[in-house]
């Protein structure tokens, strides 16, 4: 029976997402008026009449998101919970995803998995945890216990979620943003594979870890295309799908990033790959200027790549997903040969498909090109997510062709 005193009380609008199925609670005139709660309290959410509607962890009550579902009956968040939750993770990737050569892929995906604003990766023997939410920061000694159980991995890390993250990455901040909770200290390059390909990672250093693992099915799907093709890849980060065309068998792979400290770690993850950086191009600079000047130079391509962060800043520039895909399209287009394929993508969460597609047709306008789309690609099985939580599809990647 809910007493008035452990009775957390949402308002009608959440009440019917609730219902819908969605896993967050947004800060209202209703959560306003909860009692005083500490981030990580698990509560029981009700309705204005006491009935009850699901079991949440409770976060910070200054963020947006103000508590996230953990099941729509009454639970205990408690080691037996928690081992059930990790387990049927771990059984989903070993079940449903083509990891046959890749040990670097997501291992608990947030509210994929029932456990909303917690991600777990594996990077070869190491994990990474990642907390998106405060609510889990009490829980994460559990999490980590549970996790050397299940998996003995040699070692697992926490790459901490600064504020204004999006900001600071396109700065290119590289301070240790990882720590080690346990076990043994990774490599400062620990080399992982995805798709029979090596990759470096950083599981210390920086924001990311180096290597974006949503992107995988996709770098397996450009490796198909790329035999015999000039290949253009703008803001490239550490080349992981420039090593991908060209072990593909690109004639030429150019890369541009606007940070050298990526440029070199590109250059490195081809020597990794005994793929000999020389026989191809390597470019800093601020893409759309970049672009500008293959023009001039009369630099054609039969595929470009285009996988902006949702948020750049350079000396020339300042890149936003939203508005800013269809100047990087329109500018790409004259470069690209007829026949040729444009692949973009976008991980940017609250521009939908629909929309990101709007931006494909006004850059395709604007070039006054025939651009058609063949193929629409999203996240692999490893980053599921609820068909009620339309946010977790948030990875769009579109095969287009130029007539």
């Amino acid at each position: 029976m809910t007493t008035q005193q452990d009775r957390w009380t949402v308002g009608p609008e959440t009440v019917r997402m609730l219902e819908l199925g969605h896993p967050w609670v947004v800060a209202d005139a209703y959560t306003k008026k909860w009692p005083a709660g500490q981030a990580g309290q698990t509560v029981a959410l009700c309705d204005g009449q006491g009935r009850f509607l699901a079991t949440a962890l409770l976060d910070d009550q200054q963020e947006r998101v103000v508590a996230r579902v953990l099941a729509r009956e009454r639970i205990r968040l408690e080691r037996p919970w928690l081992v059930k939750r990790l387990q049927a993770a771990i059984e989903l990737r070993r079940e449903h995803a083509d990891l046959t050569e890749s040990d670097a892929y997501r291992l608990v995906n947030a509210e994929g998995d029932g456990l909303p604003g917690l991600t777990v990766d594996r990077y070869a023997d190491y994990l990474m945890i990642q907390l998106y939410s405060s609510a889990w920061r009490p829980h994460l000694k559990l999490i980590t216990q549970i996790l050397q159980e299940l998996l003995s991995p040699q070692g697992i890390y926490e790459k901490q979620r600064p504020r204004k993250t999006r900001e600071l990455e396109a700065a290119g901040d590289s301070k240790n943003y990882g720590r080690l909770l346990t076990g043994g200290v990774a490599p400062q390059r620990l080399e992982v594979r995805e798709n029979g390909l090596t990759f470096l990672v950083s599981l210390e250093q920086g924001l990311n870890t180096g290597l974006f693992l949503d992107q995988r099915r996709n770098r397996a799907d450009l490796i198909k295309r790329v035999e015999g093709k000039r290949v253009l890849n703008l803001f490239s980060y550490t080349g992981a799908f420039s090593v991908a065309a060209a072990a593909g068998g690109a004639s030429l792979v150019t890369s541009v990033d606007a940070s050298p400290g990526y440029t070199e770690w590109a250059r490195a993850n081809f020597g990794v790959n005994r793929l000999n950086p020389k026989k191809h191009e390597f470019i800093v600079g601020d893409c759309l200027a970049v672009l500008g000047e293959l023009l001039k130079s009369k630099k054609s391509y039969d595929l470009i790549l285009m996988d902006p962060p949702s948020f750049s800043t350079t000396a020339k520039s300042r890149f936003t997903t939203r508005g800013g895909t269809s100047d990087l399209v329109a500018a790409a287009l004259p470069l690209l040969s007829g026949g040729g394929l444009l692949l973009a993508s976008s991980n940017h969460q609250k521009v939908d498909l629909a929309d990101y597609l709007k931006e494909l047709r006004r850059g395709a306008l604007q070039a006054g090109s025939d651009l058609r789309v063949i193929s629409l690609f999203g996240q692999p099985e490893d980053f599921p997510y609820p068909v009620t939580f339309p946010e977790g599809r948030y990875l769009k990647y579109a095969v287009c062709v130029k007539a």
